[in-house]
């Protein structure tokens, strides 16, 4: 079938073949979940009474915007949590993690990273990149600690109570971002906050759960966690809400961040929703499939490049916790190869091939492929990567599993014709 639209090697058939006969297993499991968490979702919209009048916008301050409260109560019950607050005016998963950050912290206190280094684009914020002003920890005299990873990226639980003490927010990223750690299982970081809380029960457990939403039965709200966020052009935006983020917690701590992202003293009262209160419904209804979808192409793309030799995380036979799938090349050439690869799989901008750039946020030229709806969409089929050593791509999305299927199909054919 694919011969017939797209020029496929018979070699790269073969390889693929072999690669989802032997998903099986995984896709079982990774359907139990996507079917459990639908009907999560199905039933949250039920009790919070959803009907057509909160698919609609407002204008101006917002004021009594029912869809947008709505929405918020969908979330938290989704989700485990006492409150939430979603909103389209988080510019990006970053800015929802740092709006939660500084609506947490105050001048004089510590952020301990019980994850080691946070993605790249949180250093500038923590004052390790770049200047100490422009609105950093540093300026606002927060004090930034990092808790480093045992040898083999496992988070260090025997070091936790001394780490914590003095502690006001213990921060925990549950992908690998720019790493090969293994990114943390729900209950793994059940365990961590429950080391944390018995160590220092002040401290607030915060974990940034970008890429991890609807990827297992359970969130970390649901394990201890006090306050979690993503972005909704990842996972839970389904593919159709085309920006935005999410905060969901505790009643308390989603307040200061309410009050945070607007003003003191009115916090979520104002916002308008303008007309983006039906995509972010309909992307929260899809997110479940959506996101199983996006499993499955990670675990064929884990088979499919181990069966070409390469080193992946994980490897395909592995319970997931998160939609990414690393791919270890080892030269700059074959990270390049792979990411145009990618890209000639999309719906969007198939001709167009990504190059490496300096791109702000990040401190080594960066190539990103995302033939996407929306823009910078990772819940749609993307793949990026640092041009720095082991010269890793970190694949995610997939809207379907047969364009994602394709798409890592077209990247292996990529890589084939560079190795001659």
């Amino acid at each position: 079938m694919t011969q017939e639209f797209f020029k496929i090697s018979p070699q790269v058939h073969e390889l693929a073949e072999r690669a989802q006969a032997a998903c099986g297993e995984a896709f079982a499991r990774i359907d139990d979940i996507c079917e459990h968490n639908t009907l999560k979702v199905l039933a949250a919209f039920g009790e919070e009474r959803v009907s057509d009048i909160h698919l609609l916008g407002t204008t101006g301050y917002g004021f009594g915007d029912r869809g947008r409260d709505s929405l918020d109560a969908v979330y938290a019950r989704v989700f485990g949590a006492e409150d939430a607050l979603v909103r389209h005016t988080f510019a990006s998963g970053t800015a929802t993690i740092v709006n939660a950050l500084f609506g947490l912290l105050r001048p004089g206190d510590v952020m301990l990273s019980i994850t080691g280094l946070p993605y790249d684009s949180l250093h500038s914020v923590l004052g390790l990149t770049g200047e100490a002003g422009i609105g950093s920890f540093k300026e606002f005299g927060i004090e930034y600690r990092e808790l480093p990873l045992l040898p083999d990226g496992a988070v260090d639980i025997e070091a936790i109570p001394a780490a914590v003490q003095g502690v006001k927010v213990a921060y925990i990223q549950r992908s690998m971002g720019y790493s090969l750690r293994p990114s943390l299982t729900v209950a793994k970081i059940g365990e961590i906050a429950k080391a944390v809380k018995q160590a220092n029960p002040d401290a607030w457990v915060v974990v940034d759960n970008c890429y991890g939403e609807f990827v297992e039965k359970l969130e970390p709200t649901q394990v201890g966690a006090d306050l979690m966020m993503g972005s909704l052009i990842k996972n839970p935006g389904g593919g159709i809400a085309p920006t935005g983020g999410y905060i969901a917690g505790k009643k308390e701590l989603v307040e200061r961040c309410a009050h945070r992202h607007t003003v003191p003293g009115i916090g979520r009262e104002i916002g308008c929703s303008l007309d983006q209160n039906k995509n972010m419904y309909m992307g929260f209804f899809y997110a479940p499939g959506v996101v199983a979808s996006a499993v499955k192409t990670a675990v064929f793309a884990a088979g499919l490049f181990s069966e070409m030799g390469y080193e992946v995380y994980p490897d395909a036979s592995k319970e997931r916790t998160d939609i990414i799938q690393s791919v270890v090349f080892g030269a700059p050439e074959k990270l390049i190869a792979f990411c145009q690869g990618i890209q000639k799989g999309a719906p969007v901008d198939s001709f167009v091939r990504p190059e490496p750039c300096e791109l702000p946020g990040y401190d080594s030229p960066v190539i990103m492929a995302a033939g996407a709806f929306n823009m910078g969409s990772t819940i749609e089929l993307s793949a990026d990567g640092p041009i720095r050593p082991p010269y890793a791509a970190w694949m995610q999305g997939g809207l379907n599993y047969t364009v994602g299927k394709l798409g890592v199909m077209t990247a292996a054919q990529e890589l084939m014709k560079l190795e001659g």
